[in-house]
């Protein structure tokens, strides 16, 4: 899962990209590079929440969650901001990933979200309405991230969310959600993979 998976990626003409997106080999390939992207670019949300939180919270989180409360506290975030901002939902995955290292709990849950901008949208125009609409539904507005375009934060208990424009690809954004570091199940011999929760995160 390195930067050369990312470069191997498809490069479909105009007219085809919208379908393309929506393919099993894309969702396939858009999950594999996402595996390092995530865990990379997640890393400065986990670590910056860290950096407030005494270390014995974090190794001892009160009232530690399951793996489904995990999931649930990210998908249904998700869900909400995918109906909310009408996002045209092109490919999503869910992972645990860890709080403390590369593997030792506590784990969050984690969704990667691409969607596909509006045809005719201006991403400095896009993306500050889209977290003025989530704010006006309880979604409270952060510092936002400087490593990505157009990049917004926002936070609803018990979910961080990071929405920007994807940088390989100007005519997709991407959402991120990151769950609470409470999920202290051993997860250290589980194989790094994503699970599909594309069909899921579909605006109604």
């Amino acid at each position: 899962m390195s930067s050369a998976a990312e470069n191997r990626r498809p490069r479909e003409a105009a007219g085809d990209r919208a379908e393309w997106l929506r393919s099993t080999q894309a969702r396939a390939l858009i999950g594999a590079a996402l595996s390092a992207s995530l865990l990379l670019g997640g890393a400065f949300v986990a670590v910056d929440r860290l950096h407030t939180t005494p270390s014995d919270a974090v190794d001892h989180p009160a009232n530690p969650v399951t793996d489904d409360q995990s999931r649930a506290q990210v998908v249904e975030a998700a869900q909400q901001i995918v109906t909310l901002a009408r996002l045209q939902t092109a490919s999503a995955g869910y992972t645990l990933m860890s709080c403390k290292n590369r593997d030792e709990p506590p784990y969050q849950g984690a969704i990667y979200l691409t969607f596909t901008l509006p045809a005719g949208a201006r991403p400095d125009a896009f993306f500050p309405s889209t977290a003025a609409t989530l704010a006006a539904h309880g979604w409270a507005r952060g510092l936002p991230p400087n490593d990505h375009a157009f990049a917004e934060s926002l936070t609803k208990d018990p979910a961080t969310a990071i929405i920007y424009l994807q940088s390989e690809e100007p005519s997709l954004g991407v959402l991120r959600v990151y769950g609470q570091c409470r999920n202290m199940n051993d997860h250290r011999s589980d194989s790094t993979a994503w699970v599909d929760v594309t069909d899921r995160l579909k605006a109604p």
